[in-house]
């Protein structure tokens, strides 16, 4: 649906320099953060959308009741608010949104300031048993982070992003997703690289939080067909994830570990493996199957389409894609929003690729210019063209291709991979 007018800019950052002004906001519409089922709040940079997949599948695979919160979404705004397992109707979220406009009057929102409370709004008005939380931005100063007490926070991967708001290291940015965490919570904490590990269990204890540590307190390996989820009481083996690659198996473990955690939910291994095995979750190492993109492929050629951005998602996709038992020429399109490592990013496709195609972001009001990423692709070695739309960028990998069947990845933003399902589907 089209957002009826509400007066703050599309796109804007969601951090900010406290939060002062959601909290101010949530006021006038009758404080409905302290309304909410129990909160699950996840963090962290890559995988945090996956794992609320899965932890949602999973919980309504036992029968309970599911409100969600994710950002950004891919074609329709209603994609963000779940409420008891349905994604909001049109009418229900113009009203919503309606009455925040009016409540706000003259504050000076950021976009996803005001969509926080509006989705606030709509969750304290449907009864569920849980809802999943996912931060913005951040942490520490999110504006979802209002939410005093938890029933769990979970960190996913931490890797280098948004450095110009969160810090240029991985610790600073460990410290800003922490912030989350709350005292004599419960937290769990995903596979991390050492220098996040150190930073997130200190804020634990100087919290007087009781945290579930991958590495410590639980651990996982993958085998041809299944993996195994360890933790110090037992060794259980699960049915490998329906999202495709690595990666899915450290969300799907961190899954597991926080579902281990929810005491006051019965939750027994033959939901977490219906859960796991009927997780969907669009634009996350997705095969593209059927649509208007998929139809003008060569016989024999694959389309796969990612919202990884960074260069800890860059490098699980590509290993995703190596490990694949089909070896297919790689065909790269990229697309993504500005102040990103293009460098970085593109450094894991080096040797990989065989054709770079970059287009420009649709959707995206801070889209990269696409001559910016061709000059850098260029300068690092790729066979790169520009394109000025995704269908074209698809059909200039097909006449690259000469007939050949190659296995083309569209990556770098979910924004990006919003305008793909669009054009896919038929909406644009």
């Amino acid at each position: 649906m089209k957002l009826p007018y509400w007066p703050i800019p599309y796109g804007k950052k969601a951090i900010d320099l406290g939060l002062s002004r959601i909290k101010e906001m949530l006021a006038k519409i009758g404080n409905p953060h302290l309304k909410l089922p129990p909160v699950v709040h996840v963090a962290g940079t890559n995988g945090k959308g996956s794992t609320i997949a899965y932890l949602k599948a999973i919980l309504e695979a036992a029968g309970y009741k599911v409100h969600r919160y994710i950002s950004p979404h891919l074609v329709r705004f209603n994609e963000r608010i779940t409420l008891a397992g349905q994604e909001i109707e049109d009418d229900f979220l113009t009203e919503i949104i309606e009455e925040c406009r009016i409540a706000a009057g003259d504050m000076q929102l950021t976009f996803f300031e005001g969509t926080t409370a509006a989705a606030f709004l709509a969750f304290s008005r449907v009864r569920a048993d849980i809802l999943l939380l996912e931060t913005g931005l951040g942490g520490r100063l999110d504006a979802t982070n209002v939410i005093d007490s938890l029933l769990m926070s979970i960190i996913t991967p931490i890797s280098l992003d948004h450095v110009e708001y969160l810090g240029n290291t991985i610790a600073l940015i460990a410290k800003e997703k922490a912030g989350i965490i709350k005292k004599n919570s419960k937290c769990v904490i995903s596979w991390q690289l050492s220098e996040a590990m150190e930073v997130l269990v200190q804020e634990c204890e100087r919290m007087g939080a009781n945290y579930c540590a991958w590495g410590k307190h639980w651990d996982f390996s993958g085998t041809q067909n299944h993996f195994l989820f360890k933790s110090n009481e037992h060794t259980l083996e699960f049915p490998m994830p329906s999202l495709y690659g690595l990666h899915q198996i450290v969300n799907a473990a961190t899954a597991i570990a926080a579902i281990n955690c929810l005491d006051a939910f019965n939750i027994s291994k033959q939901y977490i493996d219906y859960g796991l095995t009927h997780t969907f979750w669009p634009a996350r190492l997705q095969k593209i199957t059927s649509g208007a993109l998929f139809d003008i492929l060569e016989d024999g050629s694959e389309m796969w389409l990612d919202g990884a951005h960074n260069i800890g998602g860059a490098q699980m996709l590509i290993a995703s894609i190596e490990n694949m038992p089909e070896k297919l020429p790689l065909y790269l399109i990229n697309g993504r929003s500005k102040d990103r490592d293009i460098a970085g990013f593109l450094e894991c496709f080096i040797g990989k690729a065989d054709f770079f195609c970059v287009t420009h972001i649709k959707s995206e009001p801070l889209s990269e210019s696409s001559y910016n990423i061709y000059r850098v692709a260029v300068e690092m070695g790729f066979n790169a063209e520009c394109s000025e739309s995704i269908k074209e960028a698809v059909e200039k990998c097909l006449v690259h291709a000469k007939g050949k069947s190659i296995r083309i990845l569209i990556c770098g933003s979910l924004y990006l991979s919003g305008d793909v399902l669009a054009v896919d589907q038929g909406v644009i």
